[in-house]
């Protein structure tokens, strides 16, 4: 059995400038997760995401912490504690922290998260 703690884990920025710790992934739990990824993500006050997909990879965001705008290309909504939202691979997507303290959410990925899924794109 594996057990991580995320205080355990070393905070890293994504491609997306994102403040990720990886909490399980193959990296650090080889001999228990093959597939996925969970992280713990931050974005400080006023803050976003680059705008980005991944071609790849299905997404599960989890809010605990803040308020934010989770947008798409073609739509956007207001998101806060207890809010989950999928992301397809392949969609164009952002979150963007609205308020006055740290956003912080959950990230599931299918496959696991590497940097070469990840596609910037430009602002909208």
């Amino acid at each position: 059995m594996i057990v991580v703690n995320r205080d355990d884990v070393p905070v890293f920025q994504t491609k997306d400038t994102s403040l990720i710790r990886e909490i399980l992934a193959p990296r650090n739990a080889a001999d228990a997760v093959v597939r996925q990824s969970l992280a713990e993500a931050t974005l400080p006050p006023g803050a976003a995401t680059e705008p980005h997909f991944h071609p790849k990879t299905e997404e599960l965001y989890y809010l605990l912490r803040g308020t934010g705008r989770m947008r798409f290309l073609e739509s956007e909504q207001e998101v806060g504690p207890g809010d989950a939202v999928p992301i397809p691979p392949g969609v164009a997507h952002q979150i963007v922290n609205t308020g006055g303290e740290d956003l912080v959410f959950l990230c599931c990925c299918v496959p696991a998260y590497e940097h070469d899924d990840t596609v910037m794109v430009a602002p909208w």
